[in-house]
């Protein structure tokens, strides 16, 4: 570095290499300027001075000079690998690994660039170019312990475990009898620990409890010791020793739900499906009973049993355990118990022991065969139980009920109108539920939790701009949507998504989804800092957990739902297209003169407010945004706030089909992927990758509804298609006739008969029956009062819930509402609609869509344009609680307006 300059400049250059690694930045670029006044071309100091300016956000000029001095100096490994770190700071990572590979031609043995290099590989993982420079690496410095462990886990990454586990019994073959000092024992037990990993994983899990063993007294972590030999002894098939070693972790954590795992499968008392013989619920039963004598204190020892016992004896478990909870005021006991509910027959036993629990304690005030008495707040905790069992049994009228009582006996308790807030969503009432989510905020303005629950709330009533009010109250400064994107709160992000989608603000809706698409590629390159740092602190384990999370990173929900809510946007933009600006001078041009004048002072007043309120937002955030020292951070403005220019897009479906590539490849398990892909597909008329949806959807779930629609329509597509002239197309029609047999539904039937037998085969469920409709109308116009005919015969039977005694109505709110827009937007058929609407209101009476008489919107005294948010009076009807709070959803419509 430096070396054609004299000794002065030569330490100056020092010095800015210093500077820039101590972050000095205005003392290097001051050294880079003396340099540069005797020698203006030397390259590697135009190099330095442009990474210099790189780090004080002046990107322009930074690859400016960083360009040049490659030009003055192409044989300069600092000017290559300078070059590499520019790029590697703007996430261009393939291009940063040709540099460092151009910086290496030059000097190969360069350390730092190959241990950068390393760390690039590692990023992309180009897995095989990672293990080789790990290993010359490890050639050139052999003594360091970091290169050893390093082309370990190359190898382990590349899918060499064997070889890594060699690797590491070579460096453990360099180190002294009494390695390691007492500074470095964490370190090196963890380096144990990983050895043995790999070991069980290459299918040495013998080899691997030896070594165990062997290596007992250096490892520090003794509890994960004793759970690694358990597991292997386990693995082994020798239950008897695995059952002491699980007993003595009990003693240790006996609320370790994977420890009681453990013993089971010792003990041959395991099942993944939770379905066990008679004999051995017997002996699961007399194995828990000891335990919890030896475990009085633990909570899982008590919930376990509940999993597998049946009838009188889970009746009397249930007892045990819910009693000593209502008393206590576990507010949790419900979610605890959740599960339960989709095991045949519990919940009504559950019900009907809550139900004698409230009856004892309002007739004698304690609970039944006892004489002692409760505290008044048991009676309040039962109550607030059963609202929550009736409302997951959808018996809303009973759950309000509960709730309002219980709300009556303790009108201070927030998770009471929590709750109450949760049971009118499901029971359709969006307004009143983020009016009585509202409520539980302001009850304590303190609580986050609280505050999130109610923004959620909002944001389901489309009250958008009521619930940023609400969110930015947990936020730093006045710019919430920063701090909000800067937190990464993706659940807001997709709720606020969700709702601008629904009101058709779909620049506003991309801007939310797109924004959860960032986060999750902010989170991809957050990997890069690890790379370096768990190979120095020895958390191996932990560090490939991480990578192969990495690897998975967009299977997650949170990306599958932001995916898709941008692919259902994009869908929209294609199917309804923004006029253009001269198709809109067009339309304003056939306005009369008075509406024309009015038209324009209107768009001026708004396109006035917007600026202003955006100046307003830049002077807040300037204000706020000043430190202790009197700087002040600037944020970059968001030049496209409303996401205005995510909507000019020229090909929406190109936009759509880069996230659905990702869905396809993370989430191919899901119906809603291949639904989408077939409605890209179509519309993109590629007809062999909508096929190929197809088989997708028959493969996880041919019954589906949505399954036969797309089947359907997309044979329907096929036979209309023109005689095929092009050899293009004769090759895609020989793949379709070779494929349509594969299609059970399709043997020797027209699509409207396989439409028939689809509809004998489920026409007892509605959503079913609404399919076929949509089909007789799309394969037989004519027909479309049939079609209609077919949705209003179904009929809403009651059915069992939860394989139990408890009956419920088979229609779904959702379904309802989907197929009410069916009726009016694709059958067209506005009667129609209104009757189904008329009749979906006497079964779902706290439904605000369908007018429900028990709904607020049976009080509705104004509908903000902005987001629908729904006004209310304090009426006899209205489903909220009579406790002198009211006002609250009455203030609604003040701040939506």
């Amino acid at each position: 570095m430096g070396a054609s300059l004299p000794p002065k400049e030569a330490n100056l250059f020092k010095l800015i290499v210093k500077s820039y690694e101590t972050k000095q930045y205005k003392k290097g670029l001051k050294a880079t300027d003396t340099i540069l006044k005797k020698f203006p071309n030397h390259g590697e100091t135009l190099s330095m001075k442009g990474l210099t300016l790189n780090c004080m956000d002046r990107k322009s000029e930074a690859y400016e000079l960083v360009r040049l001095g490659l030009k003055n100096d192409l044989k300069s490994h600092v000017c290559w690998h300078v070059y590499g770190l520019l790029y590697r700071s703007d996430r261009e990572y393939r291009e940063a690994i040709k540099c460092y590979r151009n910086a290496l031609r030059i000097d190969p043995d360069n350390i730092e660039i190959l241990r950068d290099l390393s760390l690039l590989q590692a990023q992309m993982r180009d897995l095989e170019g990672f293990v080789e420079t790990r290993q010359q690496l490890l050639t050139l410095k052999p003594n360091h312990r970091m290169n050893w462990i390093g082309f370990a886990v190359a190898h382990h990454l590349n899918s060499n475990g064997s070889k890594a586990v060699d690797i590491l019994e070579a460096y453990e073959g360099t180190l002294d009898d009494d390695y390691p000092p007492e500074n470095e024992r964490c370190e090196h037990g963890e380096m144990l620990l990983y050895k043995i990993s790999l070991l069980e994983e290459c299918g040495f899990p013998e080899r691997a409890l030896e070594e165990l063993r062997k290596k007992e007294s250096k490892m520090v972590d003794k509890l994960d010791y004793k759970e690694q030999e358990a597991l292997l002894i386990l693995k082994l098939g020798r239950f008897e020793e695995g059952e002491k070693l699980f007993r003595v972790l009990l003693t240790m954590n006996p609320d370790n739900y994977r420890y009681y795992d453990g013993l089971q499968r010792c003990l041959g008392l395991y099942s993944e499906k939770g379905q066990y013989t008679a004999d051995e619920i017997d002996r699961l039963e007399n194995l828990y009973r000891v335990l919890a004598h030896q475990y009085s204190r633990s909570s899982a020892v008590k919930r376990i049993p509940l999993d597998f016992l049946q009838d009188d004896k889970f009746r009397e478990a249930a007892d045990n355990y819910i009693r000593p909870l209502l008393t206590k005021g576990v507010p949790s006991l419900f979610s605890d118990l959740y599960p339960l509910y989709d095991h045949p027959g519990k919940a009504d036993i559950l019900g009907e022991f809550v139900l004698k629990l409230e009856q004892s304690l309002k007739s004698t005030g304690g609970y039944p065969g006892r004489v002692e008495k409760e505290p008044p707040s048991t009676l309040m905790w039962t109550l607030f139980y059963l609202a929550q069992h009736y409302d997951r049994r959808e018996q809303y009228d009973i759950a309000l009920t509960k709730i309002d009582e219980a709300i009556e006996h303790t009108p201070t308790v927030i998770d009471l109108y929590s709750v109450k807030s949760r049971i009118l969503k499901h029971a359709g009432d969006l307004a009143a539920a983020a009016a009585l989510a509202d409520e539980a905020r302001c009850m304590d303005l303190a609580d986050r939790y609280v505050n999130s629950e109610c923004v959620k709330r909002m944001l389901q009533a489309d009250q958008v701009t009521l619930a940023e009010k609400t969110a930015v109250l947990f936020t730093k400064d006045g710019e919430q949507h920063n701090n909000l994107y800067d937190m990464q709160c993706m659940w807001y992000e997709l709720a606020s998504g969700e709702s601008y989608l629904r009101q058709g603000e779909l620049g506003r809706s991309l801007k939310k989804f797109l924004a959860v698409e960032k986060h999750y590629a902010d989170i991809t390159e957050d990997q890069f800092d690890f790379h370096s740092y768990c190979l120095r602190k020895m958390t191996l384990r932990a560090y490939v957990e991480m990578l192969k999370f990495q690897d998975r990173l967009h299977s997650h929900a949170y990306f599958r739902k932001a995916a898709s809510g941008a692919i259902r946007c994009y869908l929209k933009l294609y199917d309804s297209p923004l006029k253009s600006a001269s198709e809109e001078d067009d339309a304003m041009s056939k306005l009369p003169p008075s509406q024309k004048k009015k038209l324009k002072q209107k768009l001026r007043k708004a396109e006035a407010r917007a600026k202003k309120d955006a100046e307003v937002k830049i002077e807040e955030s300037n204000a706020t945004s000043a430190t202790k020292s009197g700087k002040r951070h600037v944020k970059p403005v968001d030049p496209d706030p409303h996401g205005e220019k995510l909507i000019q897009t020229e090909d929406p479906l190109a936009e759509a089909s880069k996230y659905l590539k990702l869905l396809l490849k993370h989430s191919p398990d899901f119906l809603e992927t291949h639904l989408l892909s077939f409605d890209v597909n179509m519309r993109k008329q590629k007809i062999l990758l909508a096929l190929q949806a197809i088989k997708h959807l028959m493969r996880l779930d041919a019954d589906d509804p949505k399954s036969h629609l797309c089947l359907m329509k997309f044979f329907h597509k096929v036979d209309s298609l023109p005689t095929p002239v092009t050899d293009t197309e004769k090759l895609i029609w020989g793949v379709l006739e070779a494929e349509r047999p594969a299609f059970s539904q399709l043997h020797g039937k027209s699509l409207i008969e396989a439409n028939n037998t689809f509809l004998e085969k489920h026409k007892e469920s509605l959503m079913h029956r609404a399919a076929v409709a949509e089909l007789l109308h799309v394969l037989e116009p004519n027909k479309k009062a049939e079609a209609v005919k077919l949705i209003e015969d179904s009929v809403n039977d009651l059915v069992s819930m939860d394989g139990g005694q408890g009956t419920v109505r088979s229609w779904k709110l959702n379904d309802c509402i989907i197929v009410h827009k069916l009726l009016e937007t694709t059958l067209v058929d506005h009667d129609a609609a209104s009757r189904w609407k008329v009749r979906c209101a006497e079964y779902f009476v706290y439904s605000t869509y369908f007018g429900g008489i028990q709904s607020s919107a049976n009080n509705q005294i104004q509908k903000s344009p902005a987001n629908g948010a729904v006004g209310l009076n304090a009426g006899e009807n209205s489903s909220l609680s009579s406790n002198g709070r009211l006002e609250k959803l009455n203030a609604l419509k003040d701040l939506q307006i």
